[in-house]
């Protein structure tokens, strides 16, 4: 809008003409400035996200350790405070309510919820190295589903920088593949599961032409009633001895509630203004974090394949974010950039 509004106001201006240094360096210091706060705000987002997705990792394993609560009650409960976070939100005027049918919000919901559980399953059932695998495979089913149904393309370079960041983290992970055919079938549907999920918060939120607080809004509390038959088949209430245990969880749990409100809103809102494919590179680079974080604070061990697979994996990172910034003709070097696709991931 600004950029366009400032080529609008030198084109129609009567004296342009009269004084053409100070409109070309106006008209020049604009898009720059302009293109510099979107970067600083998409930058600000994702580091939001990378923060709270690696704050949410270590509350959740206290809780899991200390506070006996299981998985998908945990999951259930932060979908509830992020609901009534969202409703505070609301109140504030940080959003306007916007009416859109439940039967729209239900298959993101449903996804939601088959993401979590199948996911869970898949690390109960499957090694290690298995679930990491699988949940690598994520990252080129979102560029399958999104081009094969959506028409969404990718360009060579970005299909090719997937390659290392793919490479990289099996190379890291995969020590110990011993799959089972039921792992396999539960690892599979969980993987379909994630990829739908990161796909269809894009998609919805462009169809319901919706912001990621309105869409949230309406998908938190679903999901947190679809997981209520799940916690009575799989999981079992926790009991408490002390009240200083009840204590230590509640606010354990509470704490765990706001992290993920800011985890679940920042995940919406990085899709919305990157895409699902650049949101799942993330995601390794969140990775690669807490394994080299792991390394450094608790002397985790890091063997050389280990070594060689967190550098694949940050150079396809890197090279990712190299090949998008000059398909968008946003890189400093002119020469660097090209002609952006009608629509690339």
């Amino acid at each position: 809008m600004a950029i366009n509004n400032g080529e609008t106001n030198a084109g129609d201006a009567p004296f342009a003409k009269s004084d053409p240094p100070t409109s070309h360096s106006s008209n020049k210091r604009q898009p720059t400035s302009d293109a510099l706060q979107e970067h600083i705000r998409v930058v600000s987002g994702c580091a939001a996200n990378i923060l709270s997705s690696i704050g949410i990792i270590f509350l959740n394993k206290y809780i899991f350790s200390h506070c006996q609560i299981k998985t998908v009650t945990l999951t259930a409960i932060q979908m509830v405070i992020t609901s009534l976070g969202l409703v505070i939100c609301l109140k504030m005027n940080t959003f306007v309510h916007k009416s859109v049918p439940w039967m729209k919000v239900l298959p993101l919901a449903a996804a939601f919820c088959a993401y979590v559980v199948f996911t869970n399953l898949s690390l109960e059932y499957n090694t290690i190295g298995t679930y990491q695998l699988f949940k690598v495979l994520t990252t080129p089913v979102v560029a399958l589903i999104s081009w094969q149904y959506y028409k969404v393309k990718c360009s060579r370079m970005v299909i090719a920088t997937l390659i290392p960041v793919v490479i990289g983290v099996c190379t890291h992970s995969v020590t110990d593949i011993k799959p089972s055919i039921f792992g396999t079938i539960i690892a599979s549907i969980g993987v379909l599961a994630a990829s739908l999920y990161q796909v269809w918060v894009g998609e919805g939120l462009k169809e319901l032409e919706m912001n990621s607080q309105q869409l949230l809004f309406y998908q938190a509390p679903l999901s947190a009633v679809l997981l209520i038959p799940c916690i009575l088949l799989m999981e079992s209430l926790p009991s408490y001895k002390t009240s200083e245990e009840q204590r230590t969880a509640f606010f354990a749990v509470l704490a765990s509630g706001v992290v993920a409100f800011v985890v679940n809103l920042s995940v919406y809102w990085v899709i919305e203004n990157t895409s699902p494919l650049t949101y799942n590179m993330i995601g390794h680079l969140k990775t690669v974090s807490i394994l080299v974080g792991g390394w450094f604070l608790f002397n985790d061990t890091l063997n050389f394949k280990q070594f060689i697979g967190i550098l694949l994996t940050l150079f396809g990172l890197f090279t990712y974010s190299f090949v998008k910034m000059g398909e968008q003709n946003q890189l400093p070097c002119k020469r660097w950039n090209t002609n952006p696709g009608n629509s690339i991931v």
